[in-house]
């Protein structure tokens, strides 16, 4: 992990770059834990000398920020990718909670909201995965108790179980053929025994028309899971057909002019929109191929410069 990284994308202080939210006061959480900020056991792993504690780390930083002045703000926004992806999903009502009830408080997911989908040898991988991570972090007491009373805490540590019962206001942002759930939840360790898929899942242009039938399936899989957010004005997606992961701390996907749009809006614009209540943003992109706008990823570190 390096020492530094570089404010890009959403965290830019430069208003050609992050028109929207430039000026604002910016905290990136570095990540390491491996659940989400949900972990909590006091014992520390004998054999890796590891401790999984995210949930205690999540709540000293917050206190840390309320007592610099996070407890005036009037307007406050969780967010995240991937695995912040997901901290932002099961713990945005609980930053509501931490702030005045006249604050503005949003939160919005980057490529966090996973789908629990069979692998294409029939297997639950990622089921189980899930699973795993909650009993060897403890995290059960700390997913929201809407899902842990109904189902299986493993379970709730899946989007499409817990976001219908968050209160906040939330946004996904989120590729139909998200490249990391494509390799990982998809085509999982060991599905793919024969290696058949390693050139699709390089890139979905490589895909065989079986290959991409499949994939198809996948994308309406994922946006059946993501209509369980329901039609609530509180709700803004931003769903394109780009194959990617994480679109908003890079800056060729967040903002500029060969960024990837929606009804002609950046992914910066549309949740710029949202988040001050300018407009609503609820827009899904038609499946692959038909948009032209996505970034291709070998395309991202010259742009940087945009």
């Amino acid at each position: 992990m390096g020492n530094q990284v570089a404010f890009s994308g959403m965290m830019s202080n430069d208003p050609k770059r992050n028109p929207e939210f430039y000026n604002w006061n910016r905290v990136y959480v570095r990540y390491c834990d491996g659940g989400s900020f949900t972990g909590d056991v006091e014992a520390v792993d004998p054999d890796s000398g590891l401790h999984y504690r995210g949930a205690r780390i999540f709540k000293v930083i917050m206190e840390e920020l309320l007592a610099q002045g996070m407890n005036t703000s009037q307007y406050a926004i969780l967010s995240g990718c991937s695995a912040g992806g997901l901290t932002t999903i099961l713990h945005c009502d609980n930053f509501r909670g931490l702030l005045s009830t006249s604050a503005k408080v949003k939160c919005f997911s980057d490529a966090g909201y996973f789908v629990d989908h069979m692998d294409i040898s029939g297997k639950a991988y990622i089921e189980q995965y899930f699973s795993d991570i909650v009993t060897l972090h403890g995290s059960a007491k700390n997913l929201p108790p809407s899902c842990t009373s109904t189902m299986k805490p493993g379970l709730c540590f899946f989007p499409q179980n817990v976001a219908q019962q968050i209160q906040t206001p939330l946004f996904i942002l989120n590729a139909a053929y998200d490249h990391w759930q494509v390799r990982n939840i998809l085509v999982a360790p060991g599905a793919d025994a024969e290696g058949t898929w390693e050139s699709c899942k390089a890139h979905i242009k490589n895909c065989t028309p079986d290959q991409l039938k499949v994939l198809q399936g996948f994308r309406l899989d994922f946006l059946k899971e993501l209509k369980k957010l329901g039609p609530s004005s509180i709700r803004g997606y931003f769903i394109n057909s780009c194959d990617s992961h994480c679109q908003t701390q890079q800056q060729a996907y967040w903002f500029g002019p060969n960024s990837p749009r929606l009804f002609n809006k950046t992914i910066a614009e549309a949740i710029g929109d949202w988040v001050l209540d300018k407009k609503q943003f609820q827009h899904i992109d038609d499946p692959f191929p038909c948009d032209k706008t996505c970034v291709e990823a070998s395309d991202i570190i010259s742009s940087q410069d945009i």
